[in-house]
Parts: structure tokens; sequence; C-alpha cells
């Protein structure tokens, strides 16, 4: 009788020295928001040209770089989800607003959120963010043909569409680190 009384005790103990596995994300795939080794500048890709990867414009069409071919362009990729994200947002839309008259930089920011389009755009409204179109890359494919590890993440391309840098995690886009990053391929 006691050792059918100690069975289920024993049974509960042995499953408290099991080691609790996290629960799955719903996006495991997508890159880490959290600052961690290897963020600031990367020039181990200069020169390579933009991936082939297709993401949507601020219509809902499909674009991929040749189209931004002839000036330099800085390219993000953030999510709503990504607080570091979120905090750079402006910076990058004054970047943006500051080149849109004279042309000489381009400045896309590609969400790699896979809500719906109209979600995005609705974030950046939200946030006032008026100058950056609402560019969304909802399979993540170039957070995939960057193998981004963090978000956000800048790629920086010359007129000719080779990559100069990168600059892993946020930054002030209007700050003089900005500045003197981006005066280099113009």
């Amino acid at each position: 009788m006691r050792l059918i009384v100690l069975l289920p005790l024993i049974l509960i103990v042995a499953g408290c020295d099991r080691q609790n596995q996290p629960a799955p994300q719903a996006n495991a795939t997508a890159p880490t928001a959290a600052v961690q080794p290897g963020a600031g500048l990367d020039r181990s890709h200069q020169g390579q040209a933009a991936p082939n990867a297709v993401f949507k414009d601020p219509d809902g069409e499909a674009v991929d770089f040749k189209e931004f071919r002839g000036r330099p362009l800085l390219v993000n990729l953030w999510a709503s989800w990504c607080a570091p994200c979120v905090k750079e947002l402006p910076t990058l839309d004054a970047l943006a607003r500051a080149h849109s008259a004279d042309g000489s930089l381009g400045v896309i920011a590609v969400s790699q959120d896979s809500a719906p389009q109209a979600s995005v755009a609705a974030f950046l409204g939200t946030h006032h963010i008026g100058t950056l179109g609402a560019y969304h890359d909802p399979d993540m494919k170039l957070s995939s043909a960057y193998d981004a590890q963090i978000l956000p993440m800048s790629v920086y391309y010359d007129k000719y569409g080779r990559e100069r840098w990168r600059f892993v995690g946020d930054l002030d886009w209007t700050g003089e680190k900005a500045k003197a990053l981006l005066s280099e391929a113009r």
C-alpha cells in the first residue's frame, strides 16, 4: 500500500528535474531586436551588389533594388515590435525629408513585419513618420538575404548599387556619426 502512495509522488518529483524549454516564439525566424555583440559598423560586404530579393513598395507593388540605382541608397530593415527600430524611425524620416528635394540620397525603410501592409502604413502614421513610405517585406526575404540577426539594420549602397557598409543596431541618422558615414560614397 505504501508503494502505491509513493509512486505518484516519485513521478511528480521526477518531472521537476526536467529543464523548462522556452516557448517557441510566434516568428522564430525573425531577427532579434536586442543589441548584441556584432552591432555597429560592418564593412565585410563592401562591393557586393544588392540582393535580388523582391519586396513591396508603398502601393503594394513588387519592387527590387534595380529601381533605386543611380543615386546612393540607404536601406533600413525594421519591425514594429522592435523598440530600437521604433526609436530610430524618426531620425530616418528626418534624413529622408532632408534629401527628398535634392534627390542626393534615397532612403527606404522596409518593414519586416508579417502583418498586412496596411498595418505598416498605419503604424508609420501613428508614429508621425511622413516621408518614409510603407515598404514591406512580410516574408522577410531581405532579412534572409542579408542574414540579418539583429534589427534594425541599415545597408548603404553607392549609386551603382554596390554595398559600402552596413550598420547593425540603431543610430541617430541626423547625428554626426551618420553624417560622416553617409558622406563616403556620394
